[in-house]
């Protein structure tokens, strides 16, 4: 059974994938603009978003560029105070409004959701399940895709 919800969720996801890339690029503009991710969640979903700031400001292969990510764990109340218009503004299960006030400063903002909806987020990435691992095993693997893919849009568009 488990086996069958987690294909159907990765099937999903491969559906998907010009969402992805379309949000990635978007976060590599906004980083070549001296944007920085400030990255939140809900609950459980904090933890991840530590999880994504690391991933951006500790690259864990070698000649990828460091990249500036804050994580403010389950407080996007901060997004007002230490938001600027070229940030990049990523809510992992955000509630309703979580990401109004950045979109509202002119940050783009990025949602991973497991199917409850975000209409003030310009890119929604959702996990398609109803199991709560599984839409969050989706969500690891969709900040990592959006890292190697901001990476590879920065290399192309800074190569001579």
């Amino acid at each position: 059974m488990l086996d069958r919800v987690r294909e159907a969720a990765g099937t999903a996801l491969a559906e998907d994938a010009g969402a992805v890339v379309a949000a990635a690029a978007a976060m590599s503009s906004r980083f070549r603009g001296g944007g920085r991710l400030l990255a939140f969640g809900r609950g459980e979903a904090a933890s991840d978003a530590a999880h994504v700031a690391v991933e951006f400001t500790h690259p864990v292969i070698v000649g990828k560029r460091a990249l500036p990510a804050f994580g403010l764990g389950a407080e996007p109340s901060l997004l007002p105070v230490l938001g600027r218009s070229q940030d990049i503004a990523v809510g992992i299960r955000p509630a309703d409004g979580d990401l109004a006030v950045a979109r509202g400063l002119g940050m783009l903002t990025v949602a991973l959701t497991a199917g409850e909806g975000c209409a003030q987020a310009e890119h929604v990435l959702a996990a398609q399940s109803t199991d709560p691992l599984v839409a969050r095993e989706i969500h690891v693997t969709v900040y990592h895709l959006l890292w190697e893919l901001v990476h590879v849009f920065l290399e192309s568009e800074c190569s001579p």
